[in-house]
């Protein structure tokens, strides 16, 4: 599968809004309230950050900003924020670790939440599956913090993010998906997962949008 930069810091923002307006709009959705939203910033890790990584990910340094933006608007809101970090082995790993015949251990020099991510005193939730609801206290630290809306971003946008929000979903969460704050391989895959969560389960967002959301009078 050929990765490419679809995102970079020069053109993430007229990537992005092209996309926004291909997307299907679905007039039953719930409206972004951010008195109800929780963020959650899946596998930020440098793994998939770092150029030196054999998982580097060419659009996700792009969307670090976005994320970040994300987080201090949420946190100024008093709203939670949760990281996730993935890791496996390849005995443990189940068919995921067999699928992709490799681990991320948990000492792996790059398994940790990139250090250009705003992190600090925030819960990362350890995973080991593409859906972070999977054998983790998530939804339960949802339930704890009254989120009943749930906005994604983070790597890889057609895998964790893409599994993640259709599992929040059918748990009964109101689901958004970042546009500009989530990134894949390559910029079909990231355009078709959207298109494919936009139809069924979640809403398409712009990161500018939902910081515009968290500015209004309802905040």
């Amino acid at each position: 599968m050929h990765k490419e930069d679809y995102f970079t810091f020069g053109t993430i923002n007229t990537a992005a809004q092209a996309m926004a307006r291909q997307l299907p709009v679905n007039p039953r959705a719930a409206a972004f309230s951010p008195a109800n939203a929780a963020l959650l910033v899946i596998d930020m890790q440098r793994y998939f950050l770092c150029e030196n990584s054999r998982a580097f990910l060419p659009a996700a340094p792009a969307i670090v900003p976005r994320i970040n933006a994300l987080i201090a608007a949420f946190k100024k809101a008093s709203r939670p924020v949760c990281f996730t970090r993935h890791g496996n082995d390849l005995q443990g790993g189940g068919p995921m670790a067999a699928w992709w015949r490799e681990s991320l251990d948990r000492g792996h020099p790059l398994a940790g939440i990139d250090a250009a991510l705003d992190a600090v005193d925030l819960p990362v939730i350890e995973k080991t599956q593409y859906d972070a609801f999977f054998n983790t206290d998530l939804e339960s630290r949802l339930r704890r913090e009254n989120a009943l809306q749930l906005l994604i971003t983070g790597v890889a946008t057609h895998l964790c993010c893409e599994s993640t929000a259709r599992s929040a979903f059918m748990r009964g969460f109101a689901v958004f998906i970042a546009i500009d704050g989530t990134a894949t391989w390559n910029r079909e895959l990231h355009f078709a997962s959207l298109r494919g969560l936009a139809h069924d389960c979640a809403v398409p967002v712009l990161t500018g949008d939902v910081k515009s959301a968290f500015a209004g009078p309802s905040c």
